[in-house]
């Protein structure tokens, strides 16, 4: 191969690579900016393992209601259920979704992954600044971005009132 072939090919891919990684970018930050509030509460989780330095472990509780036997396929590892919303976006286990359902304006379809005979929505862990353990230990919901498509981001934590706790010490 000439060099100058390589040379391309090697610019070609990092050029591909950096255009997948700002798509994604983009797309997230669409999420974002467009997506809709829906707070989830946490479900309990073991207490040795909630807080572990600079993170808590976290579960919902609408993952709680997903099991083997509620997705149907016992291989299936993914798939999407339908939250029902309160008017103060905390949402609620309504079902599972199934392709090309209408829903209701209250209620959103959240993508859910099975790992490890674990059911998790959006991910398991949520990192804090250093020494801000007290604070988070009082979370109660955690605060997503969902988007029509069912792709959710965790964006915070609230605690009882719906407070949004802040990831800062207070100087």
């Amino acid at each position: 191969m000439s060099r100058k072939l390589y040379v391309g090919l090697v610019v070609a891919a990092l050029v591909l690579l950096l255009a997948a990684a700002n798509f994604t970018i983009w797309q997230r930050e669409t999420l974002l900016r467009d997506g809709q509030v829906l707070l989830l509460e946490l479900a309990p989780v073991d207490p040795r393992s909630l807080m572990q330095g600079d993170y808590m472990a976290l579960r919902f509780a609408v993952s709680q209601k997903l099991g083997p036997a509620d997705v149907g396929d016992a291989a299936a590892t993914e798939g999407y259920v339908v939250v029902k919303r309160d008017a103060r976006n905390i949402g609620t286990f309504g079902r599972i979704y199934r392709d090309g359902e209408i829903l209701a304006t209250n209620e959103s379809r959240v993508h859910y992954r099975i790992r490890k005979r674990d059911v998790r929505i959006v991910t398991n862990a949520y990192f804090f600044q250093e020494g801000m353990a007290g604070e988070y230990s009082k979370a109660r919901f955690g605060e997503l971005r969902v988007a029509a498509n069912g792709a959710a981001l965790l964006t915070g934590m609230r605690d009882k009132d719906l407070k949004l706790l802040r990831n800062e010490k207070k100087s």
